[in-house]
């Protein structure tokens, strides 16, 4: 059965469609942003089907939630909202730039309600862990909050698999939000099989690698990416001719443009959905996936091929891949790839 990014699918207690909106770029951390664009881009989103948009209090330090409460005034019971704390806005002044308190928490929650104009948040995530207070009592607030209608469910955001557990021991941890694209695959070792383990549905955010495996890179002196080494000019040259090559060969092969080709066989193999970038289920075995022999090659593959020739393994196999999914494996074959599906949950990205 053939599947769209609009489907709904379960995070925790919630229901969203697979692929969600990340919103942070709406507030000027790509260069700057204009409000009626960024506007018309949400209504688009939610005439497609997207009902899922996540937001943080620190984006454009409270600037993303106001824009989100205009986008969603009049259909907020259609739409699942999740939001962050813990990055605090007044670090300079506070002299903490990490805080998960019970204490302020109650004010990060209460002030994003204002700014986003509900009373309700649907998803609410610590959006960094803080190393001076212990996760239990980080969660165990949370719950509070859910208990007292502020908050529909709880979610961390960039933990370790450790972290995880111990957390989801005090309360279900409905999601985990973490980075995860074609380029950021370090997840795949620890904290995917966790998340699975315990059916914590996984939101992976920036899922196209900031826009660089879209084929966008930074243009102006205040984009955040300046900063990221993978954007420095060296960085962009040495891997710039291999994404492209990847990416248009799985165009070819897919029938599905650029930007959409690592979403698009994710959402076929490697994971179940995409939510601000993807939602899914998965079980690091499959073979209808994008060949994972760039970082952890096949028995017969040659570790010590250049990285081109390795991209190039990985298109080869993207494009059989095209002409043989569909086909029925032989009688008493044993595929050397998997599609898992949670019963539980469709994620567990």
């Amino acid at each position: 059965m053939s599947t769209t990014s609009t489907d709904p699918v379960p995070l925790g207690p919630l229901s969203v469609s697979r692929q969600g909106f990340g919103c942070m770029g709406l507030s000027h951390t790509y260069g700057k942003a204009d409000e009626a664009e960024s506007l018309a881009t949400l209504d688009r989103a939610v005439e497609l089907g997207i009902n899922f948009f996540d937001t943080a209090d620190v984006y454009g330090l409270g600037h993303n939630e106001e824009l989100l409460a205009k986008a969603i005034r009049g259909r907020r019971d259609r739409l699942v909202i999740a939001s962050k704390f813990g990055n605090r806005l007044d670090r300079e002044t506070s002299g903490r730039a990490l805080d998960g308190r019970p204490e302020y928490m109650r004010q990060a929650v209460d002030a994003s309600l204002r700014r986003l104009e509900v009373e309700h948040i649907d998803l609410y995530y610590l959006h960094r862990l803080d190393p001076l207070t212990p996760i239990e009592e980080t969660v165990g607030e949370l719950v509070r909050l859910k208990e007292q209608g502020k908050i529909g469910a709880v979610g961390l955001s960039e933990v370790d698999a450790g972290v995880l557990r111990r957390a989801h021991a005090v309360h279900p941890i409905a999601a985990l939000q973490s980075e995860y694209s074609l380029w950021t695959r370090e997840v795949e070792a620890d904290i995917l099989p966790a998340a699975r383990e315990l059916g914590i549905g996984f939101v992976a955010y920036s899922p196209l690698g900031r826009g660089f495996l879209a084929g966008a890179e930074p243009v102006e002196a205040n984009d955040r990416r300046n900063l990221h080494p993978r954007f420095q000019p060296d960085a962009i040259a040495a891997t710039a001719s291999a994404a492209r090559w990847l990416l248009t060969s799985l165009n070819a092969s897919a029938s599905l443009s650029p930007r959409s080709a690592w979403l698009g066989s994710c959402r076929r193999a490697l994971c179940r959905s995409p939510a601000p970038g993807i939602s899914p289920t998965w079980k690091p075995t499959g073979r209808r996936a994008i060949s994972s022999s760039i970082r952890r090659p096949w028995p017969n593959s040659k570790r010590h091929l250049p990285l081109d020739r390795r991209w190039a393994r990985a298109t080869r196999r993207a494009r059989r891949r095209s002409r043989v999914c569909n086909r029925p494996e032989p009688r008493g074959a044993r595929p050397r790839w998997e599609l898992h599906v949670d019963p539980r949950s469709d994620c567990a990205r």
